[in-house]
């Protein structure tokens, strides 16, 4: 890359600490490292125009994990563990909304609602039985219920009766949120480079070179915050896994609110802006999903449209605006990976698909990291 003089010493020279995924993992953690050296100079390398990966392209769910998610993830999971999963994304989703302020984010707390198709009687059987022994497990996170029974207000078809509603689940508004955590860090004084890949690193020891597609740098720390791209810079075992996402038209008088999920969480919807993002299918196909590549698939749009017509909005007649899709990090344990790799390089990755509930907490860790 032929830079100049001033580009060299103002871009990438003396940089202390350089983050690699300027999502909401990256972001945090670059702000709390700003807080805890207020004179480092901190540089933040994002490969995408915008926040690639999943930061800018999921669901806005403020979530916390629907009842049969919980209720799945005891099969491969102790129960503390579970009670800290939980209690980290209740926590991270506090800490964002310190932060930012729920009208910047645009959170609204509707509660998130799990429905269960008529053919999934047993799993809802399973579930509503176990309402009050899952309550009793997260009452040292949520201090109350969180769990209860509701009746289908909104009349969606073929499904059982009742949902079973988390009243503390939330909504936010994506795009805001991450747009104000970038103002946030310019604000601060940190450097963003967006379309900037990294390649490769090393660490010698007593600071780190960073490889990209146009330069060669020095930094003293490197933090890795990829994610669902974990794989092309990192050992560990993080699996890419594509989640697809539709949006309809605006529908006059829509009366849908909330965040809901249907199948263990692989389907999920909301409104927004008088109208209903849907997304998931990967379970579909896993192997196929199993993607660094965005895009879309004509197996899971055909699904998503389905679920529109015959149970979320039936009775009413609605267009597809667009679709997109986002890469999470997912692994065979929930629990993300926040590690020191080499005397200088560290890492926090696999969110499973909850970085608005986790992101800030997992950022926050990985800057104490080198504390």
């Amino acid at each position: 890359m032929n830079l100049s003089y001033w580009e060299r010493t103002s871009w990438f020279s003396n940089i202390d600490f350089t983050i690699v995924g300027s999502g909401i993992v990256g972001l945090n953690c670059a702000l709390e490292l700003k807080k805890q050296h207020p004179k480092a100079r901190i540089l933040v390398l994002e490969k995408g125009t915008l926040p690639q990966g999943a930061s800018t392209k999921n669901a806005g769910f403020a979530c916390f994990g629907s009842i049969s998610e919980i209720l799945s993830d005891l099969k491969t999971h102790s129960e503390q563990e579970i009670i800290n999963l939980v209690s980290d994304r209740w926590n991270g989703i506090q800490s964002l909304r310190n932060l930012l302020g729920d009208s910047i984010i645009g959170f609204e707390e509707h509660g998130g609602h799990e429905l269960f198709l008529e053919g999934d009687a047993e799993l809802y059987q399973h579930c509503r039985k176990n309402i009050t022994e899952i309550n009793d497990l997260l009452r040292p996170v949520f201090k109350d219920d969180a769990f209860k029974l509701t009746p289908n207000q909104f009349h969606f078809k073929g499904i059982k009766d009742d949902y079973i509603s988390q009243i503390y689940e939330g909504q936010i508004n994506t795009g805001q949120m991450m747009k104000s955590l970038v103002q946030l860090a310019l604000q601060k004084g940190i450097s963003i480079l967006n379309a900037t890949t990294v390649n490769s690193y090393e660490d010698s020891g007593n600071m780190v070179t960073i490889t990209t597609d146009e330069i060669e740098f020095n930094s003293k720390k490197l933090l890795l915050a990829t994610n669902g791209f974990a794989s092309q810079l990192l050992p560990e075992k993080v699996h890419p896994a594509r989640a697809q996402v539709l949006i309809t038209k605006p529908i006059p008088r829509l009366p849908i609110k909330g965040t809901f999920h249907l199948d263990e969480g692989y389907y999920y919807f909301r409104n927004i802006d008088n109208r209903i993002l849907l997304g998931g299918g990967r379970n579909l196909d896993f192997h196929t999903e199993e993607t660094l590549d965005f895009g879309t698939t004509s197996v899971v749009e055909c699904k998503l449209k389905e679920l529109l017509k015959t149970v979320i909005i039936s009775d009413t007649e609605f267009e597809i605006d667009y679709s997109w899709s986002g890469i999470m990090g997912v692994g065979s344990q929930k629990k993300p990976i926040v590690k020191q790799l080499t005397n200088n390089v560290a890492f926090g990755v696999r969110l499973g698909g909850m970085g608005i509930a986790i992101g800030t907490t997992i950022g926050k860790q990985l800057a104490n990291i080198f504390k």
